[in-house]
């Protein structure tokens, strides 16, 4: 019935289109979000052949498919704040993930600004939204909300959400499976074992499950009678699922399938082709949604909209953040052209692959890992184990896996400059306060929005940024400017002055004294920092000593911090009775959603089950 339906419409379309029967209309458009979790854009439509998405290629077929999609992070939550807000979660301090810091009273969920022109708005059901949720954005909010409640004539804003394609899906057992594991197209930071040709197999078999379901929604639409009045997107919530995609600011974490259909009456909305390699982004939904809707959008947001009543010019670059995921902490920023990918790494130090529990659950990943082990990898497989550089760029064209970093070769050195320095003016001008250490924000905040204290209180944004930026690129040779901030009278100043004796390749002796004068900082962040600094430089008693005193910390935050530092030492004796600390750490935090579980999982990663 589906392919009937849509073979229908889509010769209705045609039929008018030839005839010049083609009407617009003033009424507004119902709009409908179908959003799938975790899945990069393994479709049919985007010229996958190992894809079986009958469905979404129909619906790719009559409307558009926009090849350069994007999230603004590769994980659920804080990009979820941004598809709810119009904002940039590193920018209103939500970017780390599962936080819950409230932003400024003005700011509202958008859907809200269509039920006040009288929309019904319905979600039908994830939210994380990763701040103070704001209810009265919907109608009903449910697994069962549907557009069907509403009153006869009204207008519909409707998401649909399907987590069949979500990373735990990995994690379920396999009876059977419909794709062949040999036939996997492997990308070359994979080893090619079993356990992950089966999770490549198994996944593509959860995108196809998902094909079906939104296939079920569509017919839903037609046979309500609405599918003529329906605007419908459908996008991913990031890129995925398999290692090296979520959470990892590469093509395959960022980049979203996303189409968007037109039905016959709004053809005038719709672009003027069927395929477009405009540059959109998850801060540009929102606008756009309320472009469509014939509402001017608020001057706040960051996005810019791509259809509508309001369409913006299209933008140059996406740009695109990760802070903490789970227990683990990074800082990562990157900017997209059309051309070329850009990351700056502010946690040079850390590896890529950090143990984070919830990934490690994948057969995948553990194998990955087990090959690492056994010294099986050659050096793009291995990579993933080992430290990051400060930058890394990378032509989406030629190597849309991203494993061969363009950053040190001369011939793209102006290419490199220009996107560090639009990388850094967007930081700079947008006031990134993903600078700021996690565990020093509710002390800062009270019960504000850091958003309204960091501009009330004029923190020093713009010296935070450059120091992060002095500290983690070229450190060496910005020693003695990071030891004078040391002294610096901002916490976060301190903090990344102090992390930038960990990342620099060079360890003077005269350093390491002086960082003994730092130990008893104000700021728990900053004595983390120091005492990591001093591992580094050989005083390795005085440094285990302040990461015990931390894990006694009130913080949570700051005693997470303590364990990814103690993780990230890898320290081969550890004394037996900071051992039993963490050991009682990982038995009396509870193994549920939130900091107590990333504190019990990050504890479990030091000392085993």
């Amino acid at each position: 019935m589906m392919k009937m339906r849509i073979g229908i419409i889509l010769l209705i379309t045609v039929v008018m289109l030839g005839c010049g029967q083609q009407e617009e209309t003033s009424e507004p458009p119902n709009i409908l979000w179908i959003t799938s979790e975790d899945n990069s854009p393994y479709l049919g439509a985007y010229g996958d052949t190992l894809a079986d998405t009958p469905n979404l290629d129909r619906l790719a077929e009559q409307g558009t498919v926009y090849e350069n999609a994007f999230a603004t992070t590769p994980v659920c939550a804080p990009s979820r704040f941004t598809l709810i807000t119009g904002l940039y979660a590193n920018v209103m301090g939500t970017e780390n993930m599962r936080s819950t810091f409230p932003i400024p009273e003005q700011i509202q969920f958008f859907p809200k600004y269509l039920r006040e022109v009288g929309y019904h708005t319905t979600n039908n059901v994830k939210k994380d939204y990763n701040t103070v949720d704001q209810p009265e954005a919907w109608v009903e909010s449910s697994d069962s909300a549907t557009y069907k409640t509403r009153d006869p004539g009204q207008p519909f804003f409707h998401v649909r959400n399907f987590t069949t394609t979500h990373e735990s899906r990995l994690h379920d057992p396999i009876d059977t499976l419909i794709h062949d594991p040999d036939q996997m197209p492997i990308p070359p930071y994979h080893p090619d074992t079993e356990a992950i040709k089966t999770d490549w197999a198994h996944y593509y078999d959860q995108i196809t499950k998902m094909d079906a379901q939104v296939g079920e929604v569509l017919d839903e639409l037609e046979a309500s009678g609405e599918a003529e009045n329906t605007i419908v997107f459908y996008y991913s919530d990031h890129g995925g699922v398999l290692p090296r995609s979520k959470r990892f600011m590469f093509e395959s974490g960022l980049r979203v399938p996303l189409i968007v259909y037109f039905p016959p009456k709004y053809q005038h909305l719709a672009p003027d082709q069927d395929r477009t390699d405009r540059l959109v982004s998850f801060v540009d939904f929102p606008k756009t949604v309320l472009s469509l809707a014939g509402i001017e959008p608020p001057e706040y947001m960051h996005g810019q909209a791509f259809l509508g009543e309001y369409e913006d010019e299209p933008r140059e670059y996406v740009q695109t953040y990760r802070g903490r995921m789970d227990e683990r902490f990074d800082l990562v920023r990157a900017i997209r052209d059309k051309e070329f990918l850009y990351v700056r790494n502010f946690m040079p130090h850390r590896i890529y692959g950090q143990h984070l529990a919830y990934l490690w659950r994948a057969p995948s990943m553990q194998s990955w890992h087990e090959q690492y082990l056994q010294g099986n990898l050659n050096e793009t497989q291995r990579r993933f184990f080992d430290t990051k550089p400060a930058e890394e760029l990378y032509n989406v064209d030629s190597d849309p896996h991203s494993v061969n970093n363009l950053a040190g070769d001369p011939e793209y050195q102006e290419i490199l400059e220009r996107m560090r320095k639009a990388t850094s003016d967007w930081m700079h001008q947008s006031t990134d306060l993903g600078f700021i250490p996690e565990e020093t924000i509710d002390s800062l905040r009270g019960d504000q929005p850091l958003y309204n204290v960091v501009r009330e209180q004029s923190l020093p944004i713009g010296e935070i940024i450059e120091t992060a930026q002095l500290a983690t690129r070229n450190a060496s040779a910005n020693l003695d400017t990071l030891a004078g901030r040391l002294d610096h009278e901002d916490g976060a100043v301190r903090f990344w002055a102090a992390t930038g004796f960990s990342v620099a390749d060079e360890k003077p002796a005269e350093m390491g004294e002086k960082l003994l004068n730092y130990t008893d900082d104000s700021s728990p962040a900053v004595r983390i920092a120091v005492a990591e600094a001093l591992y580094r430089y050989g005083n390795e008693s005085e440094a285990l000593q302040i990461l015990e005193q931390s894990l006694d910390l009130e913080h949570p935050f700051a005693k997470l911090r303590s364990l990814n530092t103690i993780k990230a030492l890898d320290i081969d004796n550890l004394p037996t009775h900071i051992s039993e600390k963490i050991k009682t750490m990982q038995e009396t935090h509870d193994d549920q959603w939130g900091t107590d579980y990333y504190i019990r999982r990050a504890a479990t990663s030091i000392v085993g089950e």
